[in-house]
């Protein structure tokens, strides 16, 4: 769209502040997700089995001791990529060399017209340089370090200090969804020895 000459376009990540303010909301639905599993898996399935006596109650011990173990961990996790800050840039961060290309020669002392090249990058937003794989957050509103993106989910960037943290999250997702399949296989083993 051409108007009188200036390029008119439309900005997507203007929006992107006001998913600051879905933070309570986005953790109370994933705790509250946690709560539901919680209660179907063993308040109505295997909690009740430990009365029963038998293989069906060493089945259900053996999956509510994994399970809570899973919890433990994927409770520990979320809210360590929570809490953790991603990494952001410390303010008046300059390279003392040049990290993109490797070369030696140092860049402490920077005039205004070297910004403008190609090989040392320049967040506009927080105006400030920028190292190496670090991204601004449009809803941080910040630079942060090795950015992976923005979970509304967690309500964090997943950055350079949290990432294992993520990840470790989304393996504990991973392997609480798979422990349904983990009763056939108990009692096939149960019944072979």
């Amino acid at each position: 769209m051409h108007r009188s000459g200036a390029i008119m376009a439309w900005n997507v990540f203007k929006f992107c502040t006001a998913l600051r303010s879905l933070g309570s909301v986005m953790i109370l639905l994933v705790l509250g997700v946690i709560g539901v599993t919680y209660y179907a898996v063993v308040i109505t399935n295997y909690g009740p089995s430990l009365t029963d006596g038998g293989v069906d109650t060493l089945i259900a011990l053996l999956v509510l001791i994994l399970f809570h173990s899973l919890l433990v961990m994927l409770l520990w996790s979320y809210f360590s990529v929570v809490c953790t800050d991603p990494g952001g840039v410390p303010h008046n961060w300059r390279p003392e060399i040049d990290e993109e290309r490797g070369e030696n020669d140092p860049l402490t002392d920077l005039e205004p017209a070297d910004l403008a090249s190609p090989r040392i990058r320049f967040c506009r937003k927080c105006n400030q340089l920028k190292p190496p794989r670090c991204h601004h957050c449009s809803v941080c509103g910040r630079c942060i370090l090795k950015m992976d993106h923005h979970c509304v989910w967690v309500v964090n960037c997943v950055g350079a200090l949290n990432y294992k943290f993520f990840l470790l999250f989304l393996d504990s997702l991973v392997m609480e969804r798979y422990l349904e399949h983990l009763e056939p296989l108990l009692q096939l083993f149960l019944l072979l020895c």
